[in-house]
């Protein structure tokens, strides 16, 4: 049965850092104004380098929790 691990309800959008947590998280503001709490994936976290306050990133947010999403 398809769900949310296969892809099927997942939003992605484009975002800029606004602030860098700790543990690899980072405030992001989507393009409408909403801002998330993002992280990256194992492969994306070395893929990523440096992030930094302003870099533009991309964002997979499920549509069941707007608060969160994953790095792409």
């Amino acid at each position: 049965m398809p769900g949310a691990e296969d892809g099927e309800y997942v939003i992605e959008a484009e975002g800029v850092v606004t602030g860098v947590v700790g543990n690899n998280r980072f405030w992001l503001e989507l393009e409408n104004g909403h801002r998330l709490l993002a992280h990256p994936t194992r492969r994306t976290k070395t893929e990523l380098g440096e992030v930094r306050v302003g870099d533009r990133l991309r964002v997979q947010v499920s549509p069941f929790d707007l608060s969160k999403g994953r790095l792409v």
